[in-house]
């Protein structure tokens, strides 16, 4: 039962970072009808210019993570500038052929620039883990946890109250109206970017700290797929609630597997389980808005 409540604890606090994530996926296609296959990468990048601001400029960490978020804010908005914004009015199949492209292009780039290894962090937190109800967690675990509590209650108020969040409501809702309205809607594009760069990044630092960078920090994006599709892809509270029930899902998997299946890889694969199975009984998600189409 230890084991079973110390992993419950790690899938709640892995589920919050893949919440985080899932509501960047959301954020894009709610602004953009984009589902971005490259999200991924993008906190592949954010630990790797991190890790590089650490390493080769010895730049404290409270100093070279938010120089890293600012990057990650412009990379965002330069990359939906240059790359898509000129696929605006193109069918949607072209746009997402486009960021598996850039998932591709960002993997190679990597790879090129720091080796195919995987590089661990320097040492951030002077105790390792620290004691949680009884358990030993991981500092940056409970860290990212704080951090992504924020996040999301930094987004609800975004959406809820700030200007320029209604504005990205209604890009979403309505491009037409919004634009009826003064509202730019290249600008909620290139914003919904950014801000999906920039809080991925805060993952993909999280995820690095703890077993380092390598290539396959982008697999991250795939494994939170199924949050957004479980919660919904249009709804940024499924995202969260999504995040939550994957994370609890893969640990309580590979307890059954550990104690009893010895199947080797149900971590791994229970997410993708639930999944195929969202898409069978509820394709559009715990909390997405169902299409109701005429023909």
């Amino acid at each position: 039962m230890t084991l079973l409540f110390q992993l419950l604890v790690n899938g709640l606090i892995v589920g919050a970072l893949y919440g985080v994530v899932a509501m960047s996926f959301v954020l894009i296609y709610k602004a953009s009808r984009i589902v971005n296959f490259a999200q991924g990468e993008f906190l592949l990048i954010g630990a790797w210019t991190c890790w590089w601001l650490l390493t080769s400029w010895q730049l404290p960490f409270w100093i070279g993570f938010p120089i890293t978020l600012v990057f990650m804010l412009a990379f965002g908005v330069i990359l939906q500038v240059v790359v898509l914004r000129p696929m605006i009015g193109e069918p949607i199949i072209s746009v997402i052929m486009v960021t598996i492209g850039l998932s591709i292009v960002f993997q190679a780039a990597m790879k090129w620039m720091f080796g195919v290894f995987a590089k661990p962090f320097p040492q951030i937190f002077a105790h390792a883990t620290m004691n949680v109800f009884g358990l030993q967690v991981q500092t940056v675990y409970v860290v990212s946890l704080a951090i992504s509590l924020l996040i999301m209650a930094g987004f609800g108020w975004f959406f809820k109250y700030s200007r320029l969040g209604l504005a990205m409501r209604a890009t979403a809702f309505d491009q037409q109206v919004a634009q009826s309205l003064g509202i730019s809607v290249r600008q909620m594009f290139a914003m919904s970017w950014a801000i999906s760069a920039m809080v991925s990044a805060v993952a993909g630092v999280t995820v690095g700290v703890v077993n380092g960078v390598s290539s396959a920090l982008s697999f991250f994006g795939i494994k939170v797929f199924p949050a957004v599709i479980l919660g919904g892809l249009d709804s940024v509270i499924g995202a969260v609630v999504g995040g939550l029930i994957v994370g609890v899902l893969e640990n309580v998997a590979h307890y059954l597997d550990s104690q009893w299946l010895n199947w080797g890889n149900m971590y791994e694969i229970a997410p993708f389980y639930v999944l195929i199975a969202i898409l069978m009984i509820k394709p559009y998600g715990l909390f997405g808005t169902k299409d109701i189409e005429r023909v």
